[in-house]
């Protein structure tokens, strides 16, 4: 996922600073107020009001991303809406679970003791929300933080300003500002927000402005979530279904105009169905955005570009591989002034363009020949740790095979995209492509800290404490002896 640099930005304004630094203290204190009060049933009336607000707010939430990078409504309310109010849903359904101790069983060398698991807010944490979803992924985390008993700060994207405003006016109608506040402003203010001692940071972005946060992070050693992207591989079996290939393909990857981190970055599609496969995919673009450039931009189904600076970025990748031997077969064309680029297919990449090497977010998709799916698995693992792995194909052993010999933060089989609406799933990545995990009682646990209670009861350990006389040696000679 993409978000503006940390890097090479001013410094916040003198008042932009004061009043960060504010609101954080405000919800320090207030947050030491509520520990033993923020009761289920509070949490659960809070989550209740997040999700009339965002009902409430609909028109305007998809009304904003229009305006931002004219997002089809259908679409806000499947990628936007849907999931947070699901988030909302299960998390209602599940917390009492989530929240009671956990009693573990006494081992040996401390019978007579009792010992639980006691989950308990970290505090007060950052949410640093990214621009390609930028209601799901900042009121996402909310759910997750507010379940877990904490305050928070958001800090939505300045790429997406009206959105961002919903946001914002949804968070100060829905809660008391010393409980959840949204802080808006660019990378500089990012900045700001990260030199403070926060309990937890929960980022969505690039690995590279990842390894800034978790740079900024370690300073007070603040626990983070990093929720990054990469390069998502896409495997097309000699038995896959191929028409199913292609409608799965298409939807995930040129969803949002390319511009979701678990979209299908490039396809290996074996060499015996290739020819079948191109086609499948030219048709299946025609039959969802249109069969022309024209009717693509026309029609209201297809998404734009967020900005002129990623449009440049995204048509530099194009015109790169097009000079160094690529073949656009599908696509192509763009156009400047409506961040417009139609859904793109290129053969022939190679090694040395920047269409292999970075992360593509946009609608342009390299389809890849392969005859041994063990040269593909070693490509694979040559390259960082993707956030998702999708297989196509009806012979289980292949895509099993796949999935034990490469390593990813999920996989889809037979269909893409998808998992990131289940909340039982762990949504996360490995190393480059994330740290940690999401959704469900993933996300409910990252937002706290799993203490450990131990309570005493008729334990014997007292009989191994000093003086060392020679019937302690023994005992703790025996007890190293039996339980060592």
């Amino acid at each position: 996922m993409q978000t503006a640099s940390l890097v090479e930005v001013g410094a916040t304004n003198r008042s932009t600073t004061d009043t960060i630094e504010a609101t954080f203290t405000a919800m320090q204190q207030a947050q030491l107020a509520r520990r033993g009060s923020f009761t289920l049933e509070a949490r659960i009336a809070q989550l209740d009001q997040l999700r009339d607000s965002i009902k409430r707010h609909e028109p305007k939430i998809i009304a904003a991303c229009a305006a931002d990078f004219r997002k089809p409504a259908p679409e806000v309310k499947l990628t936007e809406v849907l999931p947070v109010l699901q988030e909302i849903r299960h998390t209602k359904k599940h917390l009492r679970k989530w929240m009671r101790p956990k009693r573990v069983a006494a081992s040996v060398g401390v019978l007579g003791t009792k010992s639980y698991v006691r989950p308990e807010p970290k505090g007060v944490c950052l949410i640093i929300a990214p621009w390609n979803y930028p209601l799901n992924l900042a009121l996402g985390p909310l759910v997750s933080a507010l379940a877990a008993g904490n305050g928070a700060i958001i800090k939505p994207s300045e790429m997406t300003p009206h959105t961002s405003k919903v946001i914002a006016d949804i968070v100060a109608e829905t809660f008391s500002p010393d409980l959840v506040s949204v802080v808006e402003g660019d990378a500089a203010v990012a900045q700001k927000l990260l030199t403070l001692p926060f309990d937890h940071i929960f980022f969505t972005g690039s690995p590279a402005v990842g390894k800034l946060v978790m740079e900024a992070a370690a300073r007070n050693l603040s626990s983070v979530t990093l929720e990054l992207g990469g390069k998502s591989p896409t495997i097309v079996g000699p038995d896959a279904n191929i028409k199913k290939a292609a409608r799965y393909i298409v939807w995930g990857k040129f969803a949002n105009n390319g511009q979701t981190c678990i979209a299908p970055d490039h396809v290996f599609v074996h060499r015996s169905i290739a020819d079948q496969f191109n086609e499948a995919l030219k048709k299946q673009i025609g039959r969802t955005y249109g069969k022309t450039p024209e009717a693509q931009k026309s029609t209201a189904d297809y998404c734009r570009i967020v900005n002129a600076r990623h449009f440049q970025r995204v048509s530099n990748i194009i015109d790169d591989a097009k000079s160094k031997g690529a073949k656009v077969f599908e696509g192509g064309v763009t156009d400047a002034e409506e961040n417009f680029i139609a859904p793109t297919l290129i053969a022939n990449v190679s090694s040395d363009m920047d269409i292999s090497r970075e992360e593509l977010f946009g609608p342009i998709l390299p389809v890849i020949e392969f005859d041994d799916i063990d040269s593909v698995i070693n490509k694979i693992n040559d390259t960082p740790k993707p956030l998702a792995l999708y297989v196509f194909d009806k012979n289980k052993s292949f895509a099993r095979s796949i999935i034990e010999r490469t390593s990813s933060g999920a996989v889809g089989v037979n269909l893409t995209v998808v998992h990131f609406l289940h909340p039982d799933l762990p949504f996360g990545g490995v190393n480059n492509s994330g740290i940690g995990a999401a959704h469900g009682e993933y996300g409910f646990r990252a937002f706290s800290h799993e203490k450990a209670l131990m309570e005493d009861k008729h334990s014997l350990i007292h009989l191994l404490f000093p003086p060392y006389t020679r019937w302690v040696r023994r005992l703790i000679d025996a007890a190293v002896r039996i339980l060592g």
